[in-house]
């Protein structure tokens, strides 16, 4: 096991102060450097960066920080959801490094695609049909992995498969393809 102690702490976000929403901190006993481009392999959508020592990845609505000595989480209700958050985040740390030699670790760092290259790929009208009020909007949040290929239905269309196929293409080599939701 990698991880086995770490003292949490929880702050308002600095961006905003007096949020209802809080970060967690799980300051880690253990430098946990070494597991990180295990991460990089094993979770969709991360993102790596080997020369700061640091792997953010989103899911749950969340950001989340690995660091050597830390774990960062965003967007937090209270105590009560940070403990269980950062509980399984160390669970998920402990169990890739658990199967490390069955991993191949990787240190690439994957770019997201850019908001625009997305937005080329959509239907671009503006239907409003995946909850957000523009395409462009909606390309943002599906080019940074919080959004779902699924939530566009126009995609769907007969007329719209080329655009569909590329797209899919487009966020699996930058490691978003299970926003697809399907």
């Amino acid at each position: 096991m990698l991880i086995e102690n770490y003292d949490l702490r929880l702050e308002s976000p600095r961006c905003e102060p007096g949020s209802a929403r809080w970060s967690a901190f799980a300051e880690l006993t253990e430098d946990i450097s070494a597991v990180l481009p295990y991460l990089n392999s094993s979770l969709q959508g991360a993102r790596y960066e080997p020369r700061a020592g640091v792997l953010t990845w989103r899911t749950g609505g969340r950001s989340i920080s690995f660091r050597g000595r830390q774990i960062a989480v965003s967007s937090l209700e209270d105590r009560h959801e940070a403990e269980a958050v950062v509980r399984q985040m160390t669970q998920l740390v402990n169990r890739i490094w658990e199967e490390r030699d069955r991993i191949q670790p990787s240190s690439v760092r994957r770019e997201p695609p850019k908001a625009l290259e997305v937005y080329k790929l959509l239907p671009r009208s503006n239907c409003k049909a995946c909850g957000e009020p523009t395409c462009l909007t909606f390309a943002t949040k599906l080019s940074i992995g919080a959004a779902r290929i699924k939530d566009c239905q126009p995609l769907y269309l007969a007329e719209n498969a080329s655009k569909l196929a590329l797209l899919r293409e487009m966020l699996a080599s930058a490691s978003l393809g299970a926003q697809e939701g399907e």
